[in-house]
């Protein structure tokens, strides 16, 4: 019997989770320092899908605070899942997790930016429950190393 795939938070006692992703899951290599850095911070939290003791998948988040908003905001970073588990809708359960743990937290938003041709991600954020909004979003990089 197939033990079911488990969408939980990750803590700062997951770090060991993350050595062994599959390689399509991530954009570039685990760094441990960075994995240890990110667990440890109380503001960023990570959805994780786990099947057999490997994450297959992960939604990202941050939360964080603004002078002129009396509660804090959530902003979802980043949402994968290994090609090998996807479309089973573990991509939707972690941005439902995340939802609630925003809630939880006592956020009163939570938002992502995307591209208009990903439909992949817009899909899962409105199955998951988001909406897009009205206004166009037009995302800026600054590259820092190079300025």
């Amino acid at each position: 019997m197939r033990v079911p795939v488990t969408i939980r938070l990750l803590t700062a006692d997951d770090e060991a989770l993350f050595a062994s992703v599959p390689p399509d899951l991530f954009d570039d290599p685990v760094d441990p320092a960075a994995t240890r850095a990110f667990l440890a911070d109380p503001r960023h939290y990570m959805a994780a899908a786990i099947d057999g003791g490997v994450m297959v998948g992960f939604a990202s988040a941050v939360r964080y605070s603004h002078p002129d908003k009396t509660r804090p905001q959530f902003w979802v970073n980043e949402l994968a899942v290994a090609e090998s588990h996807q479309r089973r809708g573990l991509a939707k359960a972690m941005m439902r997790l995340l939802a609630e743990t925003a809630r939880d937290a006592g956020c009163f938003e939570m938002w992502v930016g995307t591209e208009v041709s990903n439909t992949a991600a817009r899909r899962t954020y409105e199955a998951s429950g988001g909406t897009a909004d009205d206004e166009p979003f037009v995302s800026y990089v600054w590259d820092l190393d190079r300025l």
